[in-house]
């Protein structure tokens, strides 16, 4: 490769990691703002939760079409109007009005942005020759996976300094560059106007999805199954699922190749991709609140924190990229899946005590564990896969990616609520009249609590005078038993916190077996058959 082209290559790969950090980042970023616009749209709290429905639902329900569409019509057509579309949408975003108007431009930069991850990726595995996939696929995924890991920081800086709208203006600069860049270094390729476009398939996809993305994002609002609109949502996804299926299955041209589902490196690639999205994802929308409301600490700190999680990815991603074709890959994912679940483990013993120091590196220790899967994977997912169907396939992988991230989300957010309840009322019941702690003798009695302070604090401060858990003296009863009910809610909601820390720990291990079903690195240097 001559000089002039090995320069377009890189300037190539720039502009596509921005693309790609843009969209990821636009996942997360809004998520830190949601306050800020229900008080200045007058929302419920409910009503703003659509800003981020809406989002998903248009992404899940787009992702899929992104590979017809780039076959169709080419790649450099679909991918320059892909990221001029989210930029114009980030923009209406940052001018909405009403809400009504944020959630319709939330749902448009949701479709544009839908296809902008696997066109990305089909671009990155084209511009690189295939012994150098492993490096190419490392730059790629720092874009992937450092947008959600850096969106909250960014969004909580931006709206803390300047405004909510912000979150969504910051893309205009970066969408602009990335058009023009594009426009340059993409060269246009000739595309299969012949392909017919299977509606019925695409139809009953995009229901399944839909339903099955909105159920999950809504079910924790009006508590799952107990609501109709939840049931609905079931039922409506498993037929529309199963129709699908059994379309795609009797159809001369289904939505969805055919020979996608007969890859086995792809197929089990997408499992730990959905696991990988879990990780990523999950593991960033529990401790941001376990930092801020049990531990007290301000957004801009909780993201200060949070930074080193991305700092150890990027250190890996560019280390791995050396050692893919050194290792078998699969021993590469293996290590950075048990780093995952060393973090975890560690998580599970996190207190309310727990010092700044502990939590950076144990993300750090995270980051460089999720570095170490996602370039291997990719790769070796990729590896076996005919090229006439590789953008179809990284389509599939961007959803589910992002379907494991909102399974993810949904069953923990599930769990943490109703563990919070269980082991309130568990350890409530030991904060009695008859529990040693309060039964001072003959001292008059106020919903469990002694009237008299003198006595309680007698026997509450005998080791050096300081009241537990950082509880305030009082004289009125009533604040007592306020306060203490407060302190069995943050010891609850820890409990619970480091049970989700353990089911995400379980998770992460209990794959790894898996890993070596796949085809051995080895057996991948054959040319992808055309």
């Amino acid at each position: 490769m001559d000089a002039d082209a090995l320069r377009r290559r890189r300037w190539l790969t720039v502009v596509v990691m921005m693309a790609t950090i843009m969209q990821a980042l636009d996942g997360t970023i809004a998520n830190v703002a949601l306050p800020n616009m229900q008080g200045s749209l007058s929302a419920t709290q409910e009503q703003v939760a659509w800003v981020i429905t809406s989002y998903i639902v248009s992404a899940a329900i787009a992702t899929p079409l992104a590979g017809f569409c780039a076959v169709r019509f080419g790649v450099r057509r679909i991918l320059v109007s892909s990221v001029i579309g989210f930029t114009i949408a980030s923009m209406l975003c940052g001018a909405a009005q009403t809400l009504e108007q944020l959630v319709l431009f939330r749902a448009l930069q949701g479709v544009c942005g839908a296809s902008l991850v696997p066109l990305s990726q089909t671009l990155m595995m084209e511009a690189y020759r295939r012994e150098e996939q492993g490096k190419a696929m490392a730059m790629w995924g720092v874009g992937t996976m450092l947008g959600p890991i850096t969106g909250p920081t960014l969004g909580g800086w931006l709206t803390d300094e300047y405004s909510w709208r912000w979150v969504f203006y910051i893309n205009l600069p970066v969408g602009i560059l990335c058009t023009v860049g594009l426009m340059i270094l993409v060269k246009n390729k000739a595309a299969d106007s012949r392909r017919p476009f299977d509606l019925l398939g695409f139809t009953l996809l995009s229901i399944a999805i839909g339903t099955f993305q909105l159920m999950l994002d809504r079910g924790e609002q009006i508590d799952w199954f107990g609501a109709r609109e939840i049931v609905i949502e079931a039922v409506v996804a498993g037929v529309a699922a199963c129709m699908f299926v059994i379309h795609m299955l009797s159809d001369d041209h289904p939505f969805l190749p055919r020979d996608l589902f007969r890859d086995r490196n792809l197929m089990l690639g997408i499992i730990f991709t959905a696991i990988t999205g879990l990780l990523m994802i999950v593991t960033a929308t529990l401790l941001p609140p376990f930092l801020q409301q049990l531990k007290g600490y301000p957004v801009f700190t909780t993201g200060v924190v949070m930074a080193p999680r991305g700092v150890g990815t990027m250190l890996t991603m560019f280390l791995v990229s050396r050692l893919i074709g050194r290792m078998d890959a699969r021993w590469l994912i293996a290590i950075g899946l048990s780093l995952c679940g060393i973090s975890l483990y560690d998580m599970t013993q996190f207190t309310l005590d727990v010092d700044e120091g502990r939590v950076v590196w144990n993300g750090f220790l995270q980051g460089l564990g999720l570095g170490l899967i996602f370039p291997p994977l990719t790769t070796l997912a990729f590896a076996t896969i005919p090229a006439r169907i590789r953008t179809e396939g990284a389509a599939i992988n961007a959803l589910m990616r992002n379907l494991g991230a909102s399974v993810g989300v949904a069953v923990l957010e599930a769990t943490l609520s109703r563990n919070i309840q269980i082991s309130r009322s568990e350890m409530a019941e030991h904060l009695t009249a008859f529990n040693p702690f309060w039964r001072l003798g003959t001292t008059p009695m106020e919903h469990g609590i002694p009237v008299d302070r003198s006595r309680l604090l007698d026997y509450m401060m005998p080791f050096g005078g300081s009241w537990p858990f950082g509880l305030v003296p009082t004289d009125d009863p009533s604040k007592l038993v306020a306060m203490w009910s407060e302190e069995l809610t943050r010891q609850a909601a820890t409990i619970a916190y480091l049970n989700d820390f353990r089911i995400l720990g379980a998770a992460t291990v209990i794959f790894i077996p898996l890993l070596f079903f796949m085809r051995r690195q080895a057996m991948l240097a054959v040319p992808t058959r055309r």
